[in-house]
């Protein structure tokens, strides 16, 4: 039986999920996410990418400063929902909207592991062999609420970020359809077990030569191509890194520095090297290490032909 909803999103990740829903039996009759806000370089205004994808599928679009405000709660009550669907929406929601409609939120993770922010990019740096999709009713504790439907999903060793996240959305899209047509109980999660993702801060995507160059490997793959992690060459300049593995055979620069070895580029830490395969300089495209290496010839120093920058 085809259920009426209302979807509240923001990301892309929301704006797929959103296409499949759409193209079920339970197209959304509102779509509410956040207002317009300057993104990019150029700080240019732009619609959040469910507004983009609302429109073009002819679905009305509402873009409250607080969705928790009594005119957005009237404007959502308005389209008569039988069940309201949420999916990155980038804000909490709470009472009393939380307990007006039946809910059904969509959380990228195998919960409880990884409630909150960042559980694509966590799942990745921590290397969990595998995560999924949750489709549960949202409580006031954060993505706490019992789970109507879980699916798995393996984490293959080269996904980054965007090609699990790709991955992810269609699978929560096909998820929420069928939860709404199945409509079982949910159930209660797992008291043991329970991690949290939390936001990846600007001083994260640094990466630390501290850490193993597995870890500072997978810490790549997280952060890509989204927000981005880098290194610091000599002098404070800032080399985006897009992809890097270890580099166990090769001699390695010393800690925190950016070495030429064997024609390689590596990243120098306290247990091996990290080897640098596609890089990004500041304000330039990204590109392979071998080509950056090839610009910067001339600065080679230190060691002759070893250290970078």
């Amino acid at each position: 039986m085809a259920v009426r909803t209302v979807y509240l999103g923001t990301t892309d990740f929301a704006a797929t999920v959103l296409h499949r829903l759409a193209a079920s039996d339970h197209r959304p009759q509102l779509v509410v996410t956040r207002p317009d806000r300057p993104r990019g370089r150029g700080r240019r205004v732009q619609s959040p990418p469910v507004a983009d994808a609302a429109r073009e599928l002819g679905i009305d679009v509402d873009q409250p400063e607080s969705v928790n405000a009594e005119d957005a709660g009237a404007r959502i009550a308005a389209a008569d929902p039988g069940a309201v669907c949420i999916c990155a929406y980038g804000a909490l929601i709470r009472e009393p909207l939380l307990s007006e409609h039946e809910m059904y939120n969509v959380h990228p993770s195998l919960l409880p592991r990884w409630r909150g922010a960042a559980p694509i990019e966590r799942a990745i740096e921590e290397g969990d062999p595998q995560t999924g999709i949750s489709i549960m009713r949202p409580v006031a504790e954060l993505d706490a609420g019992p789970v109507y439907l879980q699916r798995v999903e393996p984490i293959r060793g080269d996904d980054d970020y965007g090609s699990l996240a790709a991955r992810l959305a269609g699978l929560a899209g096909e998820l929420l359809a069928e939860a709404l047509t199945v409509r079982s109980e949910p159930r209660e999660q797992a008291v043991k077990g329970v991690t949290y993702a939390e936001k990846v801060t600007r001083e994260e995507r640094r990466l630390d030569p501290a850490r193993s160059p597995d870890a500072l490997a997978r810490k790549v793959r997280a952060l890509t191509p989204h927000v981005g992690a880098y290194v610091e060459a000599r002098g404070g300049e800032r080399l985006g890194v897009r992809r890097a593995a270890p580099a166990p055979c090769l001699s390695s620069p010393p800690p925190g520095e950016l070495g030429a070895v064997e024609g390689r580029l590596l990243f120098g830490g306290t247990s091996g090297a990290l080897e640098l395969l596609e890089v990004q300089p500041a304000g330039g495209k990204s590109m392979a290490a071998p080509d950056y290496l090839r610009g910067r010839a001339s600065a080679l120093a230190g060691h002759r032909e070893e250290q970078v920058g």
